[in-house]
């Protein structure tokens, strides 16, 4: 199979962009962040059009929001609420052959990497303590899982464009890095992009809009990820950041992390 993530930033302002994307790519399963679209809203008849008919969605109005957007039959659909908001930040379901796929979209978390100056920050934190407890409680690492998404958090040295620059800087800061790399462990979950990248190696699928040549400065972070349980971690092909596609017309700030695996 064929799965990719891609924080969009508005499925109804970029339909054109994923349809696309899906035309040139060809993913099974395309998940979605930060779609912005309530469920009556979402742009169904397009990807329906493309040969997604087996597409769930959950959003709100103006933000968050997540997606599954597929061409094969998905079961057993889950939309669950962490960190006490009821926010669209969450949507799983069962894949062909079994395995269980995860879509999230982790708060960004302000500006202010301090939860008592910054409720957002505290809302962040709040929000991967969540899943770790979530998973520790429902889920095993002996069950075949996939967990995709803006995690809103590059983890290691290389994820980032400076190192030093970003230790105080919301994304890369050490308790978020800490508490992202905890649920990591937790279940042993396997880094699918950086199993075939080295950690020594920098790799991004976010550009700040605030760049006025992204490519030039290329001041990235890697803020998209895709995880495996270790029973897929055997059937791991190919894992790819599309980075061409930060310069298509209008695009989001992200670019889609491919994930092609065996499950």
């Amino acid at each position: 199979m064929k799965i990719a993530t891609w924080n969009i930033n508005s499925v109804r302002l970029r339909i054109n962009n994923v349809v696309r994307f899906l035309e040139v790519e060809q993913p099974d399963v395309l998940c979605l962040q930060e779609t912005k679209a309530q469920d009556h809203d979402f742009p169904i008849t397009a990807l329906h059009a493309a040969g997604y008919t087996h597409t769930i969605f959950s959003g709100e109005k103006s933000y968050n929001g997540v997606a599954l957007i597929s061409r094969v039959p998905l079961k057993n659909v889950q939309k669950n609420e962490f960190a006490g908001k009821q926010d669209k930040r969450h949507i799983s379901a069962e894949l062909p052959g079994g395995a269980v796929l995860h879509n999230f979209y982790v708060p960004a978390g302000g500006d202010i990497p301090d939860r008592n100056q910054n409720e957002k920050f505290g809302h962040k934190l709040d929000f991967v303590d969540g899943m770790r407890g979530w998973f520790g409680k429902h889920a095993s690492k002996k069950a075949p899982m996939i967990l995709v998404g803006d995690l809103n958090i590059a983890p290691l040295e290389h994820d980032v464009w400076s190192h030093k620059q970003l230790l105080d800087v919301v994304s890369h800061t050490p308790i978020e890095v800490e508490k992202l790399t905890s649920l990591q462990e937790h279940l042993g979950w396997v880094d699918a992009s950086r199993h075939f990248v080295p950690h020594s190696e920098k790799l991004y699928s976010w550009w700040s809009y605030r760049n006025q040549d992204w490519k030039k400065s290329d001041r990235g972070r890697r803020l998209d990820h895709i995880w495996v349980t270790e029973p897929l971690q055997k059937g791991l092909s190919k894992s790819t950041i599309l980075k061409e596609m930060r310069d298509w017309e209008q695009p989001s700030d992200h670019v889609p992390v491919v994930l092609e695996i065996a499950v």
